[in-house]
């Protein structure tokens, strides 16, 4: 079954509003082929979640196959670096160096960690929320969602504060190449940030190596240097997927949530009303509400069927997050933001042997800065219509201008 016209995750009236696209796809069928980026759309949420665990699927197929024998090209020589900085990173590698990669770096992302990053992340939140609350607001996007969980990540990696300006712009141009059909241009702007960044970190590795400290890189060296089987590449393919994960998602997270909360008065007045009796429960739902992963990837490794129709091994699935979310198999009005929702398994982290190591933290990120804007800033208000960042797989907001 081929997808609805509707479905067009370039054209940015769709990026700014994409679930009544969804909602038709779900009524339309389980699995609808979508021949401009070659992939099996995948709406429902009962599908998605079992996709995900389903071990005949995987991030990558090179530990199977060749890339002939797979029915696939290769990718142009000249875009090795950023493959070589991608492919070694444990989202997208699979058991067993999935495994062995996951199980070093979960040391870092314990609940007794991120207790003991709680205080660190609230005095940032409250130190952005001062200096914004005294400029009387401005861009919330760039203001508070972009520093507070750059900062918490590189403090995590041991990233010294003078470095750490280059981060959020090697890290966009990295992640332009996650959307669908990325074209030459991101690819350049991807494969000269995956050089710059991969060159600061060799250096940087072998700085922790000369004198350790208690950061997140000074471990992956120990454990390299224990004969833990932790390459160098795997060390910084971590760390950079340790920045990209560890505040794509929460800056749009961020922003999004806002948007959704303007736009849903009611909602916004019960959350200032008793912000802490709520927080918990309200992060989760502007989470499923409006997920910064609208979709993830996963090639077919053998044969599978989706609701009566067969998809052949070599294929790629796209597993709608954004429409699973909403879907109301799964979900009571979900069209509804409910900020008590308490049943409220969204996909925003994934799921399955991918589900995102971080997401303690980005929960206590976002509870920390939407807490404090919510204390210091009771009258926030927005001032103009956002603008969106023309990605579709990693949806955010370009800006979000507000008022205090």
């Amino acid at each position: 079954m081929q997808a609805p016209a509707a479905f067009d995750p370039w054209r940015p009236s769709f990026v700014a509003d994409p679930y009544p696209v969804y909602a038709a796809l779900r009524d339309r069928g389980r699995a609808q082929y979508f021949e401009p980026s070659r992939q099996w759309l995948i709406p429902r949420y009962e599908d998605v979640r079992a996709l995900l665990r389903d071990r005949r699927l995987g991030r990558t197929y090179l530990h199977r196959f060749s890339h002939e024998e797979f029915g696939r090209t290769a990718p142009p020589p000249e875009h090795e670096p950023f493959h070589t900085l991608n492919d070694h990173g444990m989202l997208d590698l699979e058991p067993p160096d999935h495994t062995r990669l996951r199980r070093l770096v979960s040391k870092a992302f314990t609940p007794r960690m991120v207790e003991r990053l709680a205080p660190t992340v609230e005095r940032l939140a409250n130190e952005l929320v001062e200096s914004f609350v005294a400029e009387g607001g401005g861009d919330l996007v760039a203001a508070v969602a972009e520093p507070l969980p750059v900062a918490v990540i590189a403090e995590m990696l041991g990233i010294p504060p003078g470095d750490r300006a280059a981060l959020r712009p090697w890290s966009a141009d990295i992640c332009g190449m996650y959307e669908l059909n990325p074209g030459e241009e991101t690819a350049r702007r991807a494969v000269r940030a995956s050089v710059e960044f991969s060159a600061y970190l060799r250096e940087l590795i072998a700085a922790r190596r000369r004198s350790p400290g208690e950061d997140l890189i000074s471990g992956l060296v120990a454990a390299h240097d224990e004969g833990d089987r932790l390459t160098e590449q795997e060390m910084i393919s971590t760390c950079v997927l340790l920045l990209n994960a560890g505040h794509e998602a929460t800056v749009n997270s961020t922003g999004n949530g806002w948007l959704a909360l303007f736009r849903n008065p009611d909602e916004l007045a019960l959350l200032r009303s008793d912000p802490d009796a709520l927080l918990p429960t309200a992060v989760d739902e502007l989470l499923r509400y409006d997920t910064p992963l609208q979709l993830f990837e996963r090639w077919v490794l053998d044969d599978i069927e989706v609701g009566g129709t067969v998809i052949p091994r070599g294929s790629e699935v796209a597993l709608l997050f954004g429409s699973a979310n909403r879907d109301p198999e799964r979900f009571r009005d979900p069209d509804r933001l409910d900020l008590s929702r308490a049943d409220n398994p969204h996909f925003s982290f994934g799921g399955g042997i991918h589900y995102c190591l971080g997401a303690p933290l980005a929960r206590l990120e976002l509870t920390a800065s939407f807490g404090a804007l919510l204390r210091r800033a009771p009258g926030l208000r927005l001032v103009a219509e956002p603008r969106w960042n023309p990605g579709f797989v990693i949806r955010g907001l370009r800006e979000l201008l507000v008022e205090v």
